[in-house]
């Protein structure tokens, strides 16, 4: 009996995934339904899947596996049951804003609310349910607090009508971009992966980098920036990516901490690499009302510097260990031989994010472009079987994304309710003092914590309702506010002592996990020190100030080569003393440019490297 039901639920798994799929496309291509239905039906579809796919108790032999699969039915089909309710609502009948919801519809968002964090419990974890239902409790019983946190409490009533039955709370903008943008290009990204396209970019990068010195390691960083942000997860990257580039590394003579470190390092900056960047992306182009394409182009710049960073750790350390290049390595042409098509979906998702399309459309294009594109040649042809397989793949990776936004979007909705957000601008500002240095750490420091908890996308979507008004306080622009906050987000993934990337890589590595992410945090520097950049020069060029942003790229690019040669104690040969001292005096002078001091961090710097350049090692060129 027990493998009858475990059967027959991983068919029913099967089809609802791929027909999610089928429906996401079909809504994409039509738009037929309104966000006011589309959004409330995709939630429900989600939270179907997950009761389905993520069973209540996880063990197969358990005596109590089979209640817990018939108790998972049910709450799917309570999913179905308050979903109906939802989508049937009339929200045109402006009685329920007079007079309250009715018994029904009061009941099925309550419901709806219940399932929500019981269906993030289980795809993100408990930190979410319970941050989730702090806010809830904040709006419930706000008026019990103290002095400015206090704040009218909201009833059953007017909680589930703000939450549930409008655009401010789990069906908001989160959820909005989840349900359409965010779904689509992770179904893209399943594509390319049954395409075998993934394995191309993972080949090309090995071809480029692998006969440098430490070129396996190289060659993750480079594969990671490709198909990092097509993944949708540091996470799923780094194991994918990682179970190809970590056994390498390990050969070659890395350490298996260092090698899960590498890849975590380089997976995190694939969240923050156009043209796509991961579902927060997305989500603030929504926010700000800035085009997706002016955003993308704001990050081409920085998202190149973090990657510069985590290669310059990577050959210093290759240096260090005394690395050579990988053993043997396929020429560059014969790879681009073999699947240079695949290029092609790229380039026209590329060219028409820049037009300024719709990110929704041109991920339908991008999904429809790699399929014509693998017909293209007899090796990369796939069959219905693997179109299937796709579209499941696509619908179930992005069941924990849709199901952190929905709950994000309680969130969100408790601080436009109860006005918390302004409460948190002014502790913020008043514990810094009126310093933004002071107020970036603060909002790192939320950040980490949010972070080890929240997948990247809450994370961003809660700093930006708390933290952006904050950052305009102190005049940064809406944007250079958002991307720093951002990135902010990112650092949990390689910061210990819960770093979720590292952790992921430490197990393919079968590496110490808090040793992999203290390697994950030091190759991911970029992460911390880029954000400061964006706030204190032009790096972000969001007022079309060309020098400035040229000056800004050539101080952050000196900050970065020599916060590495003050902490390693290396570029080209071990620094002596007074030149890792003069990197430790550059940094604050190149951060933050005292009294016009700056240009003078920058000539020690460049100073530190032409020593190193002319006392250099005598390595051959190619291991150079």
């Amino acid at each position: 009996m027990t493998k009858s039901i475990i059967k027959r639920s991983g068919y029913l798994v099967l089809v609802l995934a791929v027909l999610l799929s089928g429906f996401q496309i079909w809504q994409g291509i039509t738009s037929t339904l309104s966000a006011t239905y589309f959004r409330p039906a995709h939630l429900s579809w989600v939270m179907v899947l997950i009761f389905l796919h993520i069973p209540f108790i996880r063990n197969e032999q358990h005596r109590l596996y089979v209640p817990g699969r018939i108790m998972d039915l049910g709450l799917a089909i309570a999913a179905v049951v308050s979903g109906y309710f939802i989508v049937s609502f009339d929200y045109n009948d402006i009685n329920y804003l007079l007079y309250g919801l009715g018994t029904p519809d009061l009941i099925a968002g309550v419901v709806c609310l219940a399932l929500l964090l019981e269906a993030c419990r289980r795809t993100v974890g408990w930190v979410m349910v319970i941050i989730a239902g702090v806010f809830l409790a904040y709006s419930a019983f706000g008026n019990f607090l103290p002095g400015t946190l206090a704040t009218k409490a909201y009833s059953l009533q007017e909680l589930i009508q703000f939450q549930v039955y409008s655009s401010n709370g789990v069906f908001g903008s989160a959820l909005g971009i989840a349900a359409t943008t965010v779904f689509i290009f992770v179904l893209f990204g399943a594509f390319l992966e049954v395409t075998g396209a993934g394995k191309f970019f993972i080949d090309l990068a090995f071809a480029i980098a692998g006969k440098y010195r430490g070129g396996p390691a190289k060659a993750a960083v480079i594969a990671s920036a490709g198909l990092g942000s097509i993944s949708g997860s540091a996470i799923a990257n780094t194991v994918t990516t990682g179970s190809i580039t970590i056994p390498m590394m390990k050969k070659l003579g890395y350490k298996p901490e260092q090698a899960a470190g590498i890849e975590a390092a380089a997976s995190t900056g694939g969240q923050i690499m156009p043209p796509i960047m991961g579902a927060g992306a997305f989500v603030m182009a929504q926010f700000t009302g800035v085009p997706y394409s002016d955003i993308m182009i704001a990050s081409i710049a920085p998202a190149c510097l973090y990657f510069f960073c985590t290669l310059l750790y990577v050959h210093i350390m290759a240096c260090k260990l005394g690395l050579s290049s990988a053993e043997r390595t396929e020429a560059v042409w014969d790879v681009m031989k073999h699947g240079a098509h695949f290029l092609l979906p790229l380039l026209l998702i590329t060219v028409l994010l820049l037009m300024a399309f719709s990110p929704l459309l041109v991920g339908v294009m991008g999904c429809g472009a790699i399929l014509v594109t693998a017909a293209l040649r007899n090796h990369s042809r796939i069959g219905l079987q693997k179109i299937i397989q796709g579209m499941k793949n696509g619908a179930l990776l992005a069941l924990p994304i849709s199901a952190a936004c929905g709950a994000a979007g309680i969130i969100v909705g408790v601080v436009g309710q109860t006005g918390i957000g302004l409460q948190f601008t002014q502790f913020v500002m008043t514990l810094s003092g009126g310093f933004m240095f002071t107020a970036l750490l603060l909002i790192s420091l939320v950040a980490l914590v949010l972070g080890m908890g929240l997948p990247v996308t809450a994370a961003y979507i809660v700093l930006a309702v708390m933290a952006v008004p904050l950052l305009g306080d102190f005049g940064l622009p809406v944007l250079t506010a958002h991307l720093l906050v951002f990135w902010l987000s990112q650092t949990s993934n390689v910061t210990p002592p819960i770093a979720l990337a590292a952790f992921a890589g430490a197990g393919v590595a079968d590496a110490n996990p808090i040793k992999a992410s203290i390697e994950a945090f030091k190759l991911a520097a970029g992460l911390f020190v880029i954000p400061i950049m964006m706030a204190y020069s032009g790096l972000i060029n969001t007022d079309g100030n060309a020098f400035g942003f040229v000056v800004g790229v050539i101080q952050t690019l000196a900050v970065i080569i020599a916060m590495a040669m003050a902490v390693e104690g290396y570029l080209l040969r071990p620094l002596t003393l007074v030149e890792r001292i003069l990197c430790a005096i550059s940094l604050p002078l190149l951060l933050f440019n005292p009294a016009g001091f700056g240009l003078l961090g920058l000539l020690m710097t460049v100073a530190v490297v032409i020593l190193q350049w002319h006392r250099r090692a005598a390595f051959p060129a190619k291991e150079v």
